[in-house]
């Protein structure tokens, strides 16, 4: 009697392969996910776009200056720049140093007043039908317009350029805040409500950290704003008796020191790129991972 062969395969129910290159695809969903790149692997891939943008600045600027069209006296060569920062490195250092401790104090004190204005208009629709355009008309004004007033009120102390310091910060700081409550997915709200936070719960666990992103970019907008401002008041004397960046700039410009001047801008520059890399790109950076905005596998 014929026995059967029952190890004999299947017909065929697949013949294009599809079937095979589906579970082929299901398969690999269970192989390990590849490492992240080393650190000085990371540090390297984010650092050579910004310093290919540096040396694309810098030698544009030198092909101006070979130009010829401005006396190398009056428009110095990157070269000359850099050996005067180097040169005077210590008096742009506490110069920097001054300057940043008074722009801290207002960005602080804006930081505050920025927050506490959001949340209010955000949460009243009185406030916002009254004061919500008006922050930003504010945060579209010049820093530069402010410091009349804040002359006349204050005088040329500390206070004048805090009060436009703040006037430039807080705007930003309270349009960060509200744009990110008012684009908060109204599913979040309501599943918020359903698990019971309401008032001040739903506040600190829900609407805050929802719109801390967009709060964030105001933060960074915020210091931006600030940073000009300060940097005005400083160039047109509203703080007498410091030494700051800004009186460093105008000083070299009132003596002729053009390779002076240009090493104090550079170190405003340098100023501003730190503080965006290391405070604000960092904290951007956080906020993002924690709302699973950054794939952290690549």
């Amino acid at each position: 009697m014929p026995t059967t062969d029952t190890t004999s395969p299947a017909p065929t129910t697949d013949p294009d392969g599809r079937l095979d290159r589906e579970l082929a695809g299901i398969d690999a969903l269970g192989l390990a996910v590849p490492s992240a790149p080393n650190r000085a692997k990371a540090i390297w891939s984010s650092a050579w776009p910004k310093l290919l943008a540096i040396g694309i600045f810098v030698g544009a600027w030198q092909v101006v200056v070979w130009s010829h069209w401005k006396d190398p006296y009056i428009l110095p060569g990157p070269v000359a720049t850099f050996r005067s920062l180097v040169d005077n490195r210590a008096t742009l250092a506490r110069a920097a140093i001054d300057t940043l401790q008074r722009g801290a104090l207002g960005f602080a004190i804006a930081t505050v007043i920025g927050s506490i204005v959001g949340l209010a208009v955000a949460q009243s629709r009185v406030l916002r039908s009254g004061v919500g355009s008006m922050i930003t008309g504010l945060q579209t004004m010049p820093s530069i317009a402010w410091f009349p007033l804040a002359i006349v009120l204050f005088h040329l102390s500390i206070w004048a350029v805090l009060f436009v310091v703040i006037l430039g910060a807080a705007p930003s700081i309270a349009n960060g805040l509200l744009t990110g409550i008012d684009n908060i997915p109204p599913i979040l709200l309501r599943a918020g409500r359903v698990l019971g936070a309401t008032g001040w719960s739903a506040l600190r666990h829900v609407i805050l950290p929802a719109a801390m992103p967009s709060f964030v970019g105001g933060l960074k907008q915020g210091w931006a704003f600030a940073w000009r401002s300060l940097l005005a008041g400083e160039l047109i004397g509203a703080v007498a008796g410091t030494h700051a960046l800004g009186q460093v700039l105008d000083a070299d410009r009132s003596f002729s020191d053009y390779t002076g001047m240009m090493a104090a801008m550079v170190t405003i520059f340098i100023v501003g790129v730190v503080m965006d890399a290391a405070v604000f790109g960092q904290l951007d950076r956080f906020v993002r991972r924690r709302h699973g905005l950054i794939d952290t596998a690549t």
